[in-house]
């Protein structure tokens, strides 16, 4: 049996290889019922998440998390836990790789498959709104998939803003603590929103035309990471349907009427090759976590991982 700690999983991700095997993934014959989402009792919120996954007898996967933002305070991981890849024919156990990195990388590379459809070909400034463990991998995804020359980075905290422009580290990109966040969202050609934030961040009214927003963060029907205006003229792509009733970000622009029932999520966006339509058009990717991308990214990365024998020490 393999084990591929958090170390590992970020020294064999790829985020553009990462993207072509979720490409192929949600366009493929994976099985993913809906998540088993459970509320943990306490003073302060936590949930447990089970997520399983199988891809016609080749591969089975379940991920068993739990997200307790509480952890932040404690210098732990908000996303911790465990995922589990068994061998689709015999069920044998294969691979248990470290969730928290494995959610990190993938989500990442979800939000940049969204932009990949959605997002101008020549955006070069990406904002990020949010200095949590997801901000550089959410940077690093898109730069791999757009020409990012530029980087704009918001938080609460404007020393964690620096802090996260200065780890970026690429020559080719300058980065920057943005200490206005509406007029950073003014200058950008993409938005990746990271928080935990439950009231909207990003204002329809500051984002340009043309621009690409992706949100990543909110989870729960009270977490909000944009207000409703930015959804009144936007083509919206979420990656679950589960999205439409999980996600504060999609649940009110619907009660509001301004959003249909009928948004696509990646798997039909990919089957009907949805892509953005004019330069100056608005476009939105919503993502809460889908099992089969859990599924997609595990079995990438068991496939990369060397023998057993020399993961020690991670």
């Amino acid at each position: 049996m393999l084990f591929i700690s958090d170390a590992q999983i970020f020294q064999l991700s790829d985020p553009r290889a990462l993207v072509g095997a979720l490409r192929n993934a949600f366009q493929g014959d994976t099985v993913a019922p809906d998540r088993m989402h459970c509320a943990l009792p306490g003073d302060s919120p936590a949930t447990l998440l089970v997520m399983p996954a199988w891809r016609d007898r080749q591969a089975i996967g379940v991920k068993v998390v739990t997200a307790i933002p509480e952890n932040a305070l404690r210098g732990r991981p908000t996303v911790d836990g465990g995922y589990i890849l068994l061998d689709g024919q015999t069920g044998a156990l294969r691979t248990v790789l470290a969730a928290s990195a494995l959610t990190l990388v993938r989500t990442a590379a979800v939000a940049a498959l969204g932009a990949d459809l959605l997002s101008r070909q020549d955006s070069r400034t990406l904002l990020m709104v949010g200095t949590g463990a997801l901000a550089p991998h959410l940077i690093r995804a898109h730069a791999a998939i757009r020409p990012i020359e530029r980087v704009l980075v918001w938080g609460r905290s404007l020393k964690k803003a620096r802090g996260v422009a200065a780890g970026i580290g690429a020559p080719h990109i300058v980065a920057e603590a943005a200490p206005d966040l509406n007029e950073a969202v003014a200058r950008a050609d993409i938005v990746s929103c990271a928080t935990l934030s439950e009231a909207p961040l990003v204002l329809g009214r500051y984002v340009r035309p043309g621009t690409h927003v992706d949100l990543v963060g909110s989870y729960r029907p009270s977490m909000r990471e944009a207000d409703n205006d930015l959804f009144r003229a936007a083509r919206v792509v979420v990656d679950t349907r589960a999205a439409l009733i999980e996600s504060g970000d999609i649940i009110g622009p619907i009660e509001a009427g301004l959003l249909e029932q009928d948004v696509p999520d990646l798997a039909l966006a990919l089957a009907r090759g949805v892509r953005r339509e004019a330069a100056d058009e608005v476009t939105v990717f919503k993502a809460v976590g889908v099992a089969l991308a859990d599924l997609a990214v595990a079995e990438h990365l068991a496939g990369l991982a060397p023998p057993a024998s020399s993961l020690r020490g991670y």
